[in-house]
C-alpha cells in the first residue's frame, strides 16, 4: 500500500511467523539477548521491516513474565528454554498488536512522484514551501532550508525524516543542501526538485514503513479486558451512584452511566465520545436497553448490572467495526 493510504498492524500479520530456533552447536548456550533479538527479527518481517516501538518490546516482556529484563538479556537459555521464550515472546508482540493496534503509512515514493510529475503542482508547491520559509520576505533563503522544506512536507506528502529514513541525510549532502548559500525562488525550487526525485528513487527501490502516533484504532480490546476483571463494573457501579453531575434534577440511570462513560472514556479504551461514529453507538446502544426496567431500581446494585450490559454492548460494537480516528483532531474538536 502507497503512502495515500493507511495500514494497520493488529497482530493478525504474526499468525505464521516462524517460532522455530535451530539446534545450536553442542554445548553452547544462548542468551535471552539474542533469543529476544531473533524473535523481533522475525516479527518485523510481516511487518514490512517496521521497528516496534520500546514501549510495545517492554509491555511484551513483561507480559511473559519477565521481570529483570536486564537480568534476561545476559541470562544463558538450554535449547528448551529458548524455544520456549521465543515462541512466547512472538505471541506477546501478536497479543499487544491485538490489544493497541498501531496505525503506519508505507512510503515508496509514490506521492512525491505526482508533485514531481505534474509541473503546475510541482512549481505551485515550491512556491508555498519559499514563501512560508522567506519569513522576512527578503526574496532569499539559506539552502540548508531545504531541510525544513521536506520537514513542512511531511509524511503526508510522502517525505519521511532522516530518523525514520537515514539515507535522506546523504541525499541532502550529496546535492549541497546543508550550506549557508543563498537561494532565489527559481534556485530553490530546483534544488527541492532535485532532492525530492533522489528521495522518490530511493524510497522507491526502498520503502520506508512509518507509524502513525496520532492515528489510533479503538477495537474494544481493552473494554474487553476490563469486563473480564469483576471487580471493574462493581467499583464502577460505586462511583456511578457517588458522583455528582452537572445536570439538573434527577437523572435517569442511563443519562448517568452515559455521562460517566464520556467523563472517563480513556480509562475504558473508549475513542471520543464526539466522534459520530462513537456518538452513534451510544444513541443505538442506550435506545436498546430497557431503561425503564433497570432505572427501576436504585442504589449500587442496579448500576452494575446496567453498566456491564452497556459496556458489553459497547464492546462487540467496536469488536465488529473498529473506530479509526486521529487523536489531535479529536482533541481540538
Amino acid at each position: 500500500m502507497a503512502e495515500a493510504g493507511l495500514t494497520i498492524f493488529d497482530g493478525s500479520q504474526l499468525s505464521d511467523v516462524d517460532v522455530s530456533l535451530p539446534p545450536p552447536p553442542i554445548d553452547t548456550a544462548i542468551t535471552g539477548a539474542e533469543v529476544l533479538e531473533l524473535a523481533e527479527t522475525r516479527a518485523s518481517l510481516p511487518l514490512l521491516g517496521f521497528v516496534l516501538p520500546e514501549t510495545l518490546k517492554s509491555s511484551a516482556i513483561r507480559r511473559i513474565g519477565i521481570s529483570d529484563t536486564a537480568g534476561f538479556l545476559s541470562q544463558k537459555l538450554d535449547y528448551t528454554d529458548a524455544c520456549t521464550n521465543l515462541r512466547n515472546y512472538i505471541s506477546a508482540i501478536a497479543d499487544e498488536l491485538k490489544d493497541d493496534p498501531i496505525a503506519v503509512t508505507i512510503l515508496d515514493g509514490g506521492s512525491l512522484n505526482l508533485f514531481l510529475e505534474d509541473e503546475d503542482d510541482f512549481a505551485m508547491l515550491a512556491e508555498n514551501l519559499f514563501t512560508d520559509l522567506d519569513e522576512e520576505d527578503r526574496g532569499k533563503i539559506n539552502k540548508d532550508e531545504i531541510q525544513s522544506a521536506l520537514a513542512h512536507m511531511g509524511i503526508e506528502s510522502g517525505v519521511p525524516s532522516v530518523s525514520e529514513y537515514p539515507q535522506l541525510n546523504d541525499i541532502l549532502k550529496k546535492h549541497g543542501a546543508a550550506g549557508k548559500e543563498e537561494l532565489g525562488q527559481a534556485q530553490f525550487a530546483q534544488l527541492l526538485q532535485h532532492v525530492l526525485q533522489e528521495l522518490a528513487d530511493s524510497l522507491a527501490k526502498k520503502p520506508v514503513v512509518v507509524g502513525l502516533r496520532n492515528i489510533k484504532l479503538a477495537n474494544g480490546s481493552k473494554l474487553r479486558k476490563l469486563l473480564a476483571k469483576e471487580r471493574l463494573p462493581d467499583n464502577d457501579g460505586k462511583k456511578i451512584s457517588e458522583e455528582k453531575f452537572e445536570c439538573n434534577g434527577d437523572q435517569s440511570q442511563a443519562t448517568k452511566i452515559k455521562s460517566y462513560l464520556k467523563k472517563h472514556e480513556d480509562d475504558f479504551g473508549l475513542p471520543p465520545s464526539q466522534l459520530p461514529e462513537m456518538t452513534a453507538i451510544f444513541d443505538e446502544i442506550f435506545t436498546e436497553v430497557d431503561t425503564e426496567n433497570d432505572a427501576a431500581e436504585s442504589g449500587r446494585d442496579s448500576s452494575v448490572v446496567f453498566l456491564k450490559k452497556i459496556l458489553e454492548k459497547i464492546a462487540k460494537k467496536l469488536e465488529a467495526n473498529p473506530i479509526l480516528y486521529d487523536i489531535q483532531l479529536s482533541q481540538l474538536e
